[in-house]
């Protein structure tokens, strides 16, 4: 016996650690439409959305997945999942770099930060965060660099029009960098070759089946 729709849909997205985009449900769901596979996200989504539920379905980076509710986060903290130790300072400021400049050499990126980028970007290309756009065409060919749609993944994103602006960064800055105390900023010190121990954590607040992603093959100019 077949399942329902909404049956069906929920047993993918269990299954799965990825968010699925529309074009990926219909073919894992080929005997329903279009309109048939929305109105089936609509009604799980409207299931979920009971505070009584400690899951949620999860918009992301052009999918939907399951996920935990926010709330569910002390709970899971019990658990003691081993995971990997979240972005050092350097390698998020190069990943905002990234994400806001993309497509962007390494020279450019380096120009910026004014330190050498090699092990933080080799870090981030490990994680999947980042990902290989093509080669800018000025001598040497160098590559360009964009953001992953891991990127999305880890940060909760749908897009990138969703990244905030300068100014909502600059209003959440502000009020803690006023709370400090009056001292010299520390001398930032280059990266190594192999920043082994900066590797990224999934947000704790919605914690999906598993993680992964898909390498991505370099493009020419």
């Amino acid at each position: 016996m077949s399942l329902e729709p909404v049956a069906a849909l929920e047993a993918l997205l269990f299954a799965t650690p990825e968010p699925l985009p529309p074009e990926r449900l219909a073919e894992l769901l080929p005997t329903l439409s279009g309109e048939e596979i929305s109105a089936a996200l609509a009604s799980l989504k409207a299931r979920y959305a009971s505070p009584a539920s400690g899951l949620m379905l999860d918009e992301v980076a052009g999918g939907v997945r399951l996920a935990t509710r926010p709330e569910a986060a002390e709970s899971l903290a019990r658990l003691a999942i081993v995971r990997p130790s979240r972005l050092s300072r350097p390698a998020l400021e190069t990943l905002a770099i990234i994400a806001y400049r993309q497509p962007i050499t390494k020279a450019e990126v380096e120009a910026i930060r004014g330190v050498n980028i090699d092990g933080v970007l080799r870090t981030l290309g490990e994680r999947g965060l980042i990902r290989i756009l093509g080669r800018k065409r000025e001598p040497g060919r160098p590559m360009l660099y964009g953001t992953s749609r891991a990127f999305l993944e880890y940060f909760g994103f749908q897009d990138l029009s969703e990244l905030p602006t300068l100014r909502e960064i600059e209003a959440l800055v502000a009020p803690s960098q006023a709370s400090r105390p009056a001292e010299h900023a520390p001398r930032e010190e280059p990266e190594r070759a192999a920043p082994t121990a900066d590797s990224a954590a999934g947000p704790a607040a919605a914690v999906p089946a598993g993680s992964g992603s898909d390498p991505v093959p370099e493009e020419s100019g």
